[in-house]
């Protein structure tokens, strides 16, 4: 279909009838399936696939609501650790097969971590507990929602995608094929998720970042929060982020096994969002029936990956500092993305080779590299949230930007050198992909385009080990690593995905 075309879905039916060669009238019902943007041609076509019904009604029409579960305020609990996807899924999964979830977050429920949230980006104060990662909904809900998933054999993905519209999410995500909810419609959807689990007799805690886990006879047996308070279970999902970094501290002073892992790190870069329109959909302005234009970037730079990461078509860039002392940044877009500017993280794969020389921090020299870029990003910036930044063009040649265009980050940019900044093998991959990536992309490479740093947060540069039969942790029987923050998941889909299969681990343990 043409854009315009696609737009209207009461047309629908004339468009497939045409394809099928039969009169309108014998399609008695159409059930999309999938739908996606085909940019090949000079056209931009809308390509839309459908269950159609000719001459008979289907034998159920079957409409997606919340569910309405059984009271479980008095069946054995579990802890969940963690808000976000993952910590959301598995209260849901618990509540599902019988059990009562604790879900305890370190952070403030969703419409108060706003105010937080604009602390940051107006006073630059950023509250360790309360931020862009910490908080319900987890990193995702305030940084765009994107729900595109590779990890289609870790689970059922339509079922994910279905209890988040009968929580409120529009139903086109069900059938686009990189489904979007936006920044500004997450929110109601997460607090509406909170809403089933205190329905169905579940526990959630806020303000409760923990400090201690209760182990007796190498099983765990609970958890203790900042203030004291402890709280028993005969099972613990730990949900905590990527950025959780007190936690791994916690699992290491108990003794637990934890491994590095690879991880990527590098910059946000952010063009205007025309010239990324003309350049995939061959006109600009584009067609207004049509999305903004989105990328994906991937190069092989001496021996390691170059890619682009959480593209944000018409987004914003933000501030995604878990504590003062480091500038991080990460992307978002609201449901329409109608912001004039586009932006990806663009970064370089790392392995804990690249980082020998950090060696001596263990499984934790990841984390202390991204530590030290972080606080090498705060320093540039003047010690505060405002973010260095560069023009591509200056950085590939290795000069300073004189002036620097208008940029989305609210909490403000100054002109640094990130050639300079950046690790050397870091600054030498970027700046040779950012030249092979103009010749995927004519006029990607331009002086109108932003870099800014640091993208470090991509995913965790720590595993939490875990058996690969019964998802506890290998040295703690009762303790399911989860999501992100475990190094088992990357993005809002996958983590809950993997906070579903972590709960039925659970499920099966204590019922067995």
């Amino acid at each position: 279909m043409t854009p315009k075309q696609a737009a209207d879905p009461s047309g629908w039916k004339t468009a497939f009838a045409h394809t099928l060669r039969i009169p309108p009238a014998r399609i008695k019902h159409l059930n999309p399936i999938q739908r996606s943007v085909d940019a090949r041609a000079s056209k931009v076509k809308i390509r839309l696939k459908a269950e159609v019904f000719i001459d008979e009604q289907p034998a159920e029409i079957r409409k997606i609501t919340r569910k309405t579960f059984a009271d479980v305020s008095h069946k054995p609990p579990v802890i969940v650790v963690g808000a976000g996807p993952a910590g959301l899924f598995a209260a849901l999964t618990l509540i599902e097969n019988g059990l009562k979830p604790i879900l305890i977050e370190r952070g403030k429920d969703v419409k108060a971590r706003k105010f937080d949230i604009a602390q940051i980006n107006r006073e630059h104060i950023v509250n360790p507990d309360s931020n862009y990662c910490f908080g319900e909904g987890g990193a995702g809900t305030y940084s765009d929602g994107k729900l595109y998933t590779r990890s289609t054999k870790r689970g059922n993905v339509g079922n994910i995608l279905e209890i988040l519209v009968a929580h409120g999410a529009a139903d086109d995500i069900l059938i686009d094929s990189h489904p979007h909810i936006g920044t500004d419609k997450l929110p109601a959807i997460v607090g509406a998720m909170r809403q089933t689990i205190l329905d169905a007799g579940g526990e959630i805690c806020f303000n409760r970042r923990i400090s201690d886990l209760i182990i007796q006879n190498g099983k765990i047996r609970g958890v203790v929060d900042k203030n004291g308070n402890s709280c028993e279970a005969q099972a613990v999902i730990l949900a905590t982020g990527h950025s959780a970094r007190d936690i791994y501290d916690l699992l290491q002073h108990k003794g637990l096994a934890l491994e590095a892992k690879s991880f990527a790190l590098g910059v946000r870069a952010e063009h205007p969002q025309e010239l990324i329109d003309g350049i995939q959909y061959h006109h600009s302005p584009r067609d207004p029936y049509l999305q903004a234009a989105s990328y994906s970037l991937v190069k092989q730079i001496d021996g390691r990956g170059v890619f682009s990461f959480c593209m944000c078509p018409g987004g914003t860039i933000v501030p995604a500092a878990t504590e003062a002392g480091q500038v991080v940044v990460n992307g978002m877009s609201n449901s329409r993305r109608n912001s004039p500017f586009a932006n990806s993280g663009i970064v370089v794969q790392i392995e804990p080779a690249d980082i020998a020389h950090l060696s001596g921090f263990g499984a934790f020299a990841g984390l202390e590299f991204q530590r030290q870029v972080e606080d090498a990003c705060w320093r540039a910036a003047g010690m505060r949230q405002a973010a260095p930044a560069q023009r591509i063009t200056d950085f590939t040649k290795g000069v300073n930007s004189s002036s620097l265009p208008d940029c989305s980050y609210y909490p403000g940019i100054v002109a640094a050198p990130l050639h300079e900044i950046l690790p050397p093998f870091v600054a030498g991959r970027l700046r040779q992909a950012f030249v092979e990536f103009d010749k995927m992309m004519k006029g990607y490479h331009t002086s109108e385009a932003l870099i800014l740093g640091t993208e470090s947060r991509t995913s965790s540069p720590v595993r939490i080990p875990r058996n690969p039969d019964t998802l506890e942790h290998v040295g703690l029987a009762g303790l399911y690593p989860c999501g992100e923050g475990a190094g088992y998941s990357g993005g809002i889909v996958s983590s809950a995905l993997d906070g579903v299969n972590c709960a039925l681990a659970a499920v099966k343990k204590i019922k067995r």
